[in-house]
């Protein structure tokens, strides 16, 4: 067996997450202090009561589920042994998730990942005023064809594919007259239905420049070590581990296309054959089975889970 450890992104969040790990588990808990204090804010007690309204701001999310990602990572690592460079062969992450993985493989501190995704989420949700910009799923159009969407529909504004989730399941991002007209000309080019994404600002395209610059500078005074196993990355699909490249990639990924499909497809081709997904919720580990049901995957949360996944090793 091959594995790969691969952590969620935004919209995985949900108010209680790990407030059962830190009850239980002393290790959980002590995650979830040192990211409140490196970011002088009680995000956990906003991750285990809320209220929603807070948690889902980008600039809460983005923290809070590294927190949780990161929570489980420790306690698979200190309580039950398991050494991630020896029981996986990539690391991999969801837009945000791509700093969660790079902290659970060592390139990254637990202090710093935090202040970066504040600083992030932050940058994003400045770079583009409350309104402006919107995203939508386009459901049954396959990449290129949603490029065309998106090239039809931007009509002088932007829109821009920004998640390649699955197969049939591409993200389109961008002002929100264009993507309204990408909904609409979707109806026309085979698309199953399109939903607007309940987001705060529009990610992963043209108009989060501002932010991408922001990222630039943060991480220019970042160190970053080689991670213990390889990142297969959002923006090439492919497996990087030297620092300098890592640091590029972080910085052209806020803007960038997050190539989730080919990543897993690349992570396939590398002989890897089960994705185990640590963290909030179970989406990365729900797309696996629509990108390639070859594959097996699992989603790693509470004790139970931590508990039947080292009894499974």
């Amino acid at each position: 067996m091959a594995r790969a450890f691969v952590f969620p992104g935004q919209g995985s969040q949900a108010v209680g997450m790990g407030k059962e790990l830190a009850e239980a588990l002393p290790t959980a808990r002590h995650i979830f202090e040192e990211v409140d204090d490196a970011l002088d804010q009680n995000l956990s007690r906003l991750m285990f009561e809320g209220p929603q309204e807070e948690l889902v701001l980008t600039a809460n999310a983005q923290p809070a589920l590294m927190a949780m990602s990161l929570a489980v990572t420790r306690v698979l690592q200190e309580d039950a042994g398991v050494d991630l460079a020896a029981r996986a062969k990539f690391v991999a992450g969801h837009s945000l998730g791509e700093y969660s993985a790079l902290c659970a493989a060592g390139a990254l501190p637990l202090a710093v990942t935090a202040r970066l995704l504040r600083r992030r989420g932050q940058a994003m949700q400045e770079a583009v005023p409350v309104g402006v910009g919107a995203m939508a799923a386009l459901l049954g159009l396959e990449l290129e064809v949603a490029r065309e969407v998106a090239a039809e529909a931007a009509q002088g504004q932007v829109c821009d594919p920004a998640n390649d989730n699955a197969d049939g399941q591409v993200v389109v991002s961008g002002n929100a007259e264009a993507v309204e007209r990408a909904i609409e000309i979707a109806k026309d080019r085979g698309g199953r239905r399109s939903i607007l994404l309940p987001v705060s600002a529009p990610f992963h395209c043209a108009l989060m420049r501002p932010a991408q610059e922001v990222m630039a500078e943060a991480l220019a005074d970042t160190e970053i070590a080689a991670p213990a196993v390889p990142l297969v990355a959002n923006v090439t699909a492919a497996p990087v581990s030297d620092p300098g490249q890592i640091r590029e990639q972080l910085v052209e990924q806020v803007t960038a296309l997050v190539r989730w499909r080919e990543s897993v497809l690349a992570m396939r081709d590398a002989e890897v054959d089960t994705l185990v997904e640590l963290g909030a919720g179970k989406v990365l580990s729900g797309l696996v089975r629509r990108i390639d049901r070859s594959m097996s995957a699992s989603a790693i949360s509470t004790p139970e889970d931590i508990d039947a996944f080292v009894k499974a090793l």
